[in-house]
């Protein structure tokens, strides 16, 4: 009998855990599931619940929820992220920093934690590492243009700096993306910084595409005349 109660009851229990780790993963594509789903299997749903946590006005709240995210999610970077405003909100700006350099080397696509830390660089003066974060947001096509023309005057500033000197070496890497550095780079770099990267890249071995440098040059020619000049005799040498 006796036997008979405890095997209903752990069938029980399994149905209601089942049906809450159901609701959890239902909770990802309905985000107004994540606060019905009981605490104890929140996984999917703890993300929801930890950004709405960050609109509220308890720093408290946002670091438990932000803390039970990173606890039961660990891996992608946007929870981090999520972490360290968190503990920025409740006036922890040392810890914040560090968790937002973890974001960031975790994951290259997550912007807020990648341009967090190019301006931790830029007032570090750390030219070198602010360009391979300036790259990150400049490769992530949501990213927009008037963020990369703000970022870009100051982390290609100097002419031969090492910030254009680490974004030359990238671009020279990255065969995949020369089109799209050519189209975008045209629009939102400094003209003189976008033209001496091409230049030294070029020199370089790297041969860019004729077409993608002439639609390049139409672009430069809105924005700065001369520059556009330069960038023509630039192209006419390489596309003889």
């Amino acid at each position: 009998m006796i036997a008979g109660i405890n095997w209903r009851l752990a069938l029980l229990a399994i149905a209601i855990v089942t049906a809450g780790v159901q609701l959890d993963r239902q909770s990802g594509k309905t985000l107004g599931l994540a606060s019905e789903v009981p605490e104890p299997v929140r996984s999917v749903a703890q993300r929801p619940i930890a950004a709405l946590a960050l609109d509220s006005d308890d720093p408290d709240r946002m670091l438990v929820e932000a803390r039970r995210l990173v606890e039961r999610r660990p891996i992608p970077a946007e929870h981090l992220r999520i972490l360290a405003q968190a503990q920025f909100a409740a006036g922890d700006a040392q810890s914040s920093a560090l968790t937002i350099q973890y974001a960031a080397q975790r994951g290259w696509r997550e912007p807020l934690a990648q341009e967090t830390l190019l301006r931790l660089a830029l007032d570090a003066g750390d030219a070198a590492e602010a360009a391979k974060r300036y790259a990150a947001l400049f490769l992530r096509r949501n990213t927009e243009d008037a963020l990369l023309e703000e970022l870009g005057t100051a982390v290609l500033a100097e002419p031969g700096g090492e910030g254009r000197r680490t974004l030359t070496g990238i671009v020279s890497g990255g065969t995949r993306w020369h089109n799209q550095f050519l189209q975008r780079g045209a629009r939102v770099m400094p003209a003189d910084a976008f033209i001496e990267i091409v230049r030294e890249t070029s020199e370089n071995g790297t041969r860019f595409d004729c077409e993608a440098l002439s639609l390049a040059s139409k672009t430069l020619a809105r924005r700065d005349d001369s520059a556009s000049a330069e960038f023509e005799k630039m192209v006419a040498r390489n596309c003889q």
